[in-house]
Order: C-alpha cells, then sequence, then structure tokens
C-alpha cells in the first residue's frame, strides 16, 4: 500500500518556500561572485594608460573627489576630453558597469549640475564616431563649444547664479585659432541670440576678462 504522506498542508507551502528562499538565494551570491569576478578582472584594466578601464576609473575618482563634497570637476572634464571618440565613450561606459555594477550615465546625472550634465553632452557631441577618424573643426565643433560656453554662464550654487570660470577656460584652451573663436562666436549669436563678447564681459569680474580673452588674442588668426 502506498504510504500517506505525513506531511500537513501547511508544511507542505512552508518547506516549499524554504526551497524557493534558498534557491534564491544561492542565485543571488552566484550572481554576486560573478560581478565581483568581472570587476576584478576589469580593475586589472586600469593600469593601461589609456584604456577604457582606466578612463572609467578616472571618471568614478573624479565624482569620489579624495572624499571631499562634491564633484572634481577639473578631472572629470580632463578625462572626458581625453577619450577619443564616442566609440570609446560607449566601451568607457560598459567598462564602468562591470567595475561599479552602476549605470555611468546615470551616476553623471546624480553628480552634476544641470549645466555641467550639458557641458559633458557637448564635449561628447563633438567627439568622431570612430576612434581613429579625423574630425576637422566645423560647425559641430563651433556649436558644442557655444554650448559649453552657454553652460557656464547659467550654471547655479544652490540658488544663487554663478560662472563656471574653468569651463569658460577649457573651452578657450581648445579653440585653435582666432578666427575659429569667431566662429563660435557667430554660432552663439545664431543659437542664443546674444553677443557672445558682452556675455563674456557680463559674466566675469573684470580682472578675469583680460588674462581670459588673452587665451585667445594670443592664438594664431
Amino acid at each position: 500500500m502506498e504510504q500517506q504522506s505525513t506531511l500537513t498542508m501547511r508544511e507542505k507551502i512552508q518547506y516549499g518556500l524554504l526551497g524557493i528562499v534558498v534557491l534564491g538565494g544561492a542565485y543571488l551570491i552566484g550572481r554576486k561572485l560573478i560581478l565581483r569576478s568581472k570587476a576584478n578582472n576589469e580593475e586589472l584594466k586600469t593600469f593601461e594608460s589609456g584604456s577604457s578601464a582606466a578612463f572609467a576609473k578616472q571618471i568614478k575618482m573624479a565624482f569620489e573627489n579624495d572624499g571631499w563634497w562634491g564633484t572634481d570637476d577639473k578631472a572629470l572634464r580632463q578625462t572626458l576630453r581625453d577619450i577619443p571618440s564616442k566609440q570609446e565613450f560607449v566601451n568607457v561606459m560598459n567598462s564602468y558597469n562591470r567595475l561599479y555594477n552602476r549605470s555611468l550615465m546615470r551616476d553623471m546625472q546624480d553628480e552634476l549640475k544641470s549645466t555641467e550634465y550639458d557641458e559633458v553632452l557637448a564635449i561628447l557631441a563633438a567627439k568622431p564616431d570612430k576612434t581613429g577618424a579625423t574630425q576637422g573643426v566645423g560647425s559641430a565643433q563651433y556649436f558644442a563649444w557655444a554650448e559649453r560656453l552657454h553652460a557656464a554662464f547659467n550654471i547655479h550654487y544652490g540658488i544663487f547664479p554663478g560662472t563656471d570660470e574653468d569651463a569658460i577656460k577649457a573651452v578657450f584652451l581648445e579653440i585653435p585659432t582666432q578666427t575659429a573663436y569667431q566662429q563660435v562666436a557667430a554660432v552663439y549669436r545664431q543659437t542664443y541670440g546674444s553677443d557672445l563678447t558682452a556675455e563674456l564681459k557680463s559674466e566675469l569680474e573684470f580682472w578675469e576678462y583680460g588674462p581670459m580673452m588673452k587665451l585667445i588674442t594670443d592664438k594664431p588668426q
């Protein structure tokens, strides 16, 4: 004769739930170990200068800012400028996810003011699609510089409006010639309806304006 089960319905449900919990826990532990292994493997690549992993780690370090409040904007900006192409930036995003199991773009949105985030997008938009492709100075680059300057003029620190002088300086250092600056000024007027020089005089202190413009006037025509 077939033996009758001695387990009550309540006990069967409890054991069933326990099995689900055990399996779920094993899955989570296994997933955590896999993610940790991927992170460790990716960490080894951060020692390769110019690698996607190295860029990803530099970005994370800029977010952490040696434990100080806020993001190291200068370090972040320089790292983004060093990334050679949109294609490479995609690789950096993937590497960042493997290293920290987080979304790079979501962390940027959390770390940056809206104008700083706009600057990041402008820096990336001006890059060539693929690494090694030549990208001459053209309308896309002029617009990107104009957009970054506009973002620098419209930054807010809490409820107080301000100016990101470092962001302006970064753009001025990138602009190669006085003619290119004039092209940026023309794009700025067309896009935002304002005179770039007048905006600079309004946003900068009088002792800042001269040295900033000297970065342009010292360049070749």
